[in-house]
């Protein structure tokens, strides 16, 4: 098969820990510089699928393929930042070491940042306005601060490819503006940036794509042709709540400001 560059591929992918497969023959393509908004119920597949995205955890079967060549051959080039709860807050680090981590996949593990690094880490921070943290340790801050710290750290990578598994659960209304501002800058750059979310108006008006996901492919596409009344009910099941008026409601995650129109 020919392989498209500059695009991600994901080709009859089947993910899973040990015996169990958690995601089954699961195929996409993404666009260079795209946005894209992964949605599907708790323990649907989304972080299984990041974490095999960014080659934490291997493949069971198929292949994953970035600008024409296999996930693993370019250095460093998918960013990843984990849901808040993957992370131990009580690391003793302070903000200025976690964005260089960044840095670390340039540089070598074990060489001194030059200054070149140290160039990128301190605009990365002042871009994430958290300057005035940088020399605190991690788990002095607010969820919106770790997050912006996070963010900070990815964009010190510079990556072709950001992925971000669930950046606005627990965090203010002004973090979530400054992480779509990174992703506006990303996307002039042409960062392709993958993101999961269980908003479903976030979804629809702020992303180019969405992948609907439970266990395996629903549906993939613009917002308009994946939010439809069979592809929400096929992915959240008796968790959808649909109201006389168009409006729905998947009950295990969103609260009633997040009701959202479906698509007939």
């Amino acid at each position: 098969m020919t392989h498209t560059p500059h695009r991600l591929e994901v080709e009859n992918a089947s993910i899973g820990y040990g015996e169990k497969i958690i995601m089954r023959d699961l195929s996409f393509q993404v666009p260079h510089g795209a946005r894209v908004a992964v949605v599907g119920p708790n323990g649907a597949g989304k972080s299984t699928l990041f974490k095999a995205l960014v080659g934490i955890l291997p493949l069971k079967s198929g292949q994953i393929i970035i600008h024409g060549e296999s996930l693993g051959t370019h250095k460093d080039c998918v960013a990843y930042v984990p849901q808040r709860e993957d992370v131990d807050w009580r690391f003793p680090v302070t903000v200025s070491d976690v964005v260089m981590m960044g840095r670390f996949g340039q540089m070598g593990w074990w060489s001194q940042p030059s200054k070149t690094d140290k160039q990128i880490v301190r605009k990365s921070i002042e871009q994430m306005g958290i300057t005035d943290l940088a020399d605190l340790s991690i788990g002095q801050l607010s969820g919106g601060q770790q997050q912006r710290a996070f963010l900070a750290r990815a964009l010190a990578q510079e990556p072709h490819i950001l992925l971000m598994d669930e950046p606005f659960t627990g965090v203010d209304a002004t973090t979530q503006e400054v992480t779509f501002g990174l992703l506006d800058h990303l996307r002039e750059k042409m960062v392709t940036a993958i993101i999961s979310t269980h908003d479903l108006n976030l979804a629809a008006s702020r992303f180019d794509l969405v992948l609907l996901i439970n266990h395996r492919l629903i549906a993939y596409g613009t917002p308009q042709q994946v939010f439809t009344r069979e592809n929400l009910a096929s992915a959240f099941g008796n968790s959808l709540l649909v109201m006389e008026n168009g409006m729905m409601l998947v009950d295990e995650c969103c609260p009633p400001e997040e009701q959202f129109t479906i698509n007939d």
